[in-house]
């Protein structure tokens, strides 16, 4: 590793640092390299310059070098992650997703934590419904092979991330760190379906992307939220295609903020959860997590399939009670 002195001058003259130079500072932060107020000056100097594509991938080279793997007996499954901070407050659209894309027969490994910016992030929904977070790679595949899915809890995996939790919480700005938590999937998805919160993350990640070589879909609604919100105009971007869509493109209704609202409390998202799995939601609930389920499914199928097939086998998962079938038998295998 470069020291310090040599790290912190490349900044200072706005030079970037190499993917390597970003993966050993990673790695430097957690070997106490870097003292607090050193750490501190490294957040702020590359917030204010802003993150490279290789800066970003060098770090995620770091974290998923000092945590620990999530090695999958399956070749292809996806996950589907915002990169949250839009501070809309919805229900957990991903994660139910992620059940309604196992529902329909394919294969999932969901990264989630407990929540920064809303009420109930992944792991609170998951946590809700007396599932215990693991690391045991025979019960992480054992839910794969069973149930189709997997979850994978960050704190278990993301080792790194400790070291910094402090600074971060102390500066009053977001960092890169923000932006690391959907491309640190321990398990090293091939597939992956990401709601950013403005066009500008998407432009950055679809790099990250076609670096990484997998198969993709990001997504962002034109009026500011990290997923496909049906609330107006979004945007998809993939390996094969960029495109503006309305909800009526999908053949659905415009649908209003506050229809996807997560509640007061932990309780109340999880009772949303529930209830688009148990076909008894709010149409507006359902059908934004068949959008979002839909080019989740489109990704796995290589975009071989239209987004309206997509839709349709989403729609089914649920009205078949395949999706809620599969949640249970997941609870019942991670409990």
């Amino acid at each position: 590793m470069k020291s310090v002195e040599e790290i912190f001058n490349q900044l200072l003259n706005h030079e970037a640092l190499s993917r390597e130079d970003a993966k050993d500072v990673l790695i430097g932060i957690t070997t106490g390299s870097f003292n607090d107020a050193e750490l501190s000056a490294l957040l702020t100097a590359i917030q204010m310059r802003g993150i490279t594509v290789d800066e970003l991938l060098g770090f995620r080279d770091g974290i998923l070098a000092t945590g620990v793997p999530a090695i999958l007996d399956c070749d292809r499954y996806i996950d589907v992650v915002g990169t949250g901070g839009d501070r809309k407050n919805t229900f957990n659209i991903s994660t139910t997703s992620c059940f309604v894309i196992a529902g329909a027969g394919y294969k999932v490994a969901k990264h989630g934590n407990f929540a920064a910016t809303s009420v109930s992030g992944a792991s609170n929904v998951i946590k809700n419904h007396g599932v215990v977070f693991t690391s045991d790679l025979d019960k992480l595949n054992r839910s794969l092979n069973e149930a189709g899915i997997v979850y994978l809890h960050a704190q278990l995996f993301a080792k790194a991330m400790k070291f910094v939790g402090p600074t971060r919480k102390a500066l009053p700005f977001p960092t890169f760190f923000n932006l690391l938590g959907p491309i640190i999937n321990p398990s090293q998805p091939k597939c992956q379906l990401l709601g950013t919160a403005n066009l500008s993350q998407m432009r950055l990640y679809n790099q990250v992307y076609q670096k990484l070589g997998i198969d993709y879909g990001i997504v962002n609604s034109i009026d500011g939220y990290d997923e496909i919100s049906l609330t107006g105009d979004f945007k998809v971007t993939t390996n094969n295609y960029e495109k503006v869509f309305k909800p009526q493109d999908l053949g659905f209704d415009i649908i209003k903020p506050e229809e996807l609202k997560g509640g007061a409390t932990e309780e109340e998202a999880a009772q949303i959860f529930d209830a688009v799995l148990e076909n008894r939601a709010l149409p507006g609930q359902k059908n934004v997590v068949l959008a979002n389920a839909a080019f989740g499914i489109q990704v796995m199928e290589k975009g071989k399939k239209s987004i309206e097939e997509c839709i349709d086998i989403a729609r089914e998962s649920i009205d078949s009670g395949k999706a809620l079938a599969t949640f249970k038998k997941f609870v019942e295998l991670n409990s």
